[in-house]
């Protein structure tokens, strides 16, 4: 049975969604950057502080890591501050006149403004609130789950960058190996040739003993067999996918460890060369891994 895999996320990344209701106009800005943690921050108009609880759950349910601001603005459409009139008060207080006047024909009847005066005929336009932090709320699920798959757009951009790399240094692993028998030859001979020439008094078998001893201290093939375990070893990440930042980021480490002991023991400029491209290799991998998830 195949496993399921998760997908690579960036810590990076920005989401924006509006809404337009019947009551007025709503608006999302999240944003996101690298952090050790999930750290979210909130801006939200009082009136919609209650959304707080809710939103910290869903940032939880759909981010690992990351340092998320999380805006809202509302707008409320202008019909809020106009003046809504009981009708069905305003009618029956009329009626009440015209019943008035058929008793007392001297009545004047009312105007418009006295029958506006006449308490709970006139008052503010009265919206749902209950109704606002619903549509908040759902606009929000529109705007993490943008958040959500922008960071994983991204995410996958790196993960590619990082396997390009890979390869990179593979490829330099394969060359110096496939060199080594033959630069630890070379330098054998060479420090044969110059050990003879200026000692030839000396104990050859002592001179072969010591030849044997500075072969093994260049041999960097346990360096080699290290670097293509950590190799793989990220492959298999990236590949399982999921929140793996704080992993490969030990892994750049451990593969930077390797590279740092080829370098000290490098006996010819093209190990030497080897080791150089490893480290900025691995240093160009470290950087995107900064901001994976």
């Amino acid at each position: 049975m195949s496993k399921n895999h998760s997908p690579i996320k960036s810590m990076t990344a920005f989401s924006r969604q509006q809404g337009d209701y019947s009551w007025g106009q709503l608006t999302w800005e999240l944003r996101s950057v690298n952090q050790r943690y999930l750290e979210p921050s909130f801006k939200l108009p009082e009136a919609l502080r209650s959304l707080e609880p809710l939103i910290r759950e869903s940032l939880r349910k759909h981010l690992a890591r990351g340092k998320v601001e999380c805006a809202l603005r509302f707008q409320l459409h202008n019909e809020r501050q106009q003046l809504n009139v009981n009708n069905q008060l305003a009618s029956e207080l009329l009626t009440a006149v015209t019943q008035l006047q058929q008793l007392d024909e001297t009545l004047s009847p009312p105007n418009a403004l006295d029958v506006l005066r006449w308490p709970g005929v006139l008052g503010e336009r009265e919206f749902d609130d209950a109704q606002i932090q619903s549509d908040a709320s759902a606009l929000f699920e529109q705007a993490i789950c943008q958040l959500t798959d922008s960071r994983i757009r991204e995410g996958e951009a790196m993960k590619q960058v990082i396997l390009d790399r890979l390869d990179s240094i593979t490829h330099i692993t394969v060359e110096v190996r496939g060199k080594m028998d033959g630069i630890l030859l070379a330098q054998h001979n060479k420090l044969l040739e110059r050990l003879e020439e200026m000692l030839s008094e000396l104990d050859h078998d002592r001179i072969a003993q010591e030849m044997v001893h500075l072969a093994q201290k260049a041999d960097v093939a346990e360096e080699l067999d290290r670097l293509d375990t950590h190799i793989a070893e990220v492959r298999r990440v990236l590949h399982k996918g999921g929140p793996c930042g704080r992993r490969l980021d030990f892994l750049m480490q451990e593969l930077n460890r390797e590279a740092n002991t080829l370098s000290s023991k490098s006996i010819v400029s093209k190990t030497t060369q080897a080791a150089v491209e490893l480290k900025v290799l691995i240093e160009q991998m470290r950087e995107q891994i900064q901001n994976i998830e």
